[in-house]
């Protein structure tokens, strides 16, 4: 059945890897600290991308640490697992890196599109001041931006999803989440009865991405509806709105 978007009264959306590409601004900064190291020939971009989102997981499971700190263990565990000694300033880049991290061509304008009808609100794993940074390449006004910092947890944390819907004054049915990756977003947000959008977008990891695969079962994995890129939700939505 056709998804009723007519219930919701806001969007939600992931930031990195849903709107912004996050894979290129990995690679990159990731190459070059692996290059200087002799090591960057030896690896796929899908391997790399692997070896990040377990890496990232395990940095964001245990005790809150920012999320500056979890990319500079992400670089601390590529040196220790490929055996060589990352300098300070190759520790910082990762981080460093973000605020050029570009948005996907298609983001600004459908984000544009969808704020004619609903709120919009970003809920992401990153510091208040490295997002302050990505918003302004997102020119967009959104209602409300829950990050791991006020949250004090990441995502797949439920606590996330939760917090926003306390800050939005919303009941779970009328908030559409749309996110790529299905371990951080779309299964928590599930468990809440919030209804979800798998934004599956080109990956050298296709379906997965720069995260951890999910252990969560099939059916609690399936989205809503499943696009495969923001554009394309975008017109979904307004060509429902014209039906």
């Amino acid at each position: 059945m056709p998804m009723d978007f007519s219930r919701f009264t806001t969007i939600s959306f992931d930031c990195y890897g849903t709107l912004i590409d996050w894979e290129s601004g990995i690679l990159s900064a990731l190459r070059d600290v692996l290059g200087s190291h002799g090591q960057s020939q030896s690896l796929s971009d899908a391997a790399i991308l692997e070896l990040y989102g377990e890496f990232e997981a395990e940095a964001e499971s245990g005790l809150y640490q920012s999320y500056r700190e979890v990319l500079q263990s992400v670089v601390r565990s590529f040196a220790d697992r490929l055996h060589f000694e990352a300098s300070s300033a190759e520790i910082r880049s990762l981080h460093e890196s973000v605020h050029a991290w570009p948005p996907f061509p298609d983001t600004v304008a459908a984000l544009r599109e969808l704020h004619k009808r609903y709120k919009l609100v970003v809920i992401s794993n990153i510091d208040n001041d490295l997002f302050a940074e990505t918003r302004k390449r997102l020119d967009v006004e959104f209602d409300g931006v829950i990050t791991a910092e006020q949250a004090r947890s990441y995502k797949p944390s439920i606590n996330n999803f939760q917090m926003a819907l306390r800050t939005l004054a919303l009941s779970p049915d009328r908030l559409l989440h749309a996110a790529q990756s299905v371990y951080h977003d779309v299964v928590p947000a599930r468990s809440l009865r919030i209804s979800t959008v798998w934004v599956n977008r080109k990956s050298a990891r296709p379906g997965i991405g720069a995260v951890r695969g999910s252990a969560a079962l099939a059916a609690e994995k399936r989205a809503d509806l499943v696009v495969p890129d923001l554009a394309s939700l975008a017109a979904a939505v307004m060509t429902r709105a014209q039906d």
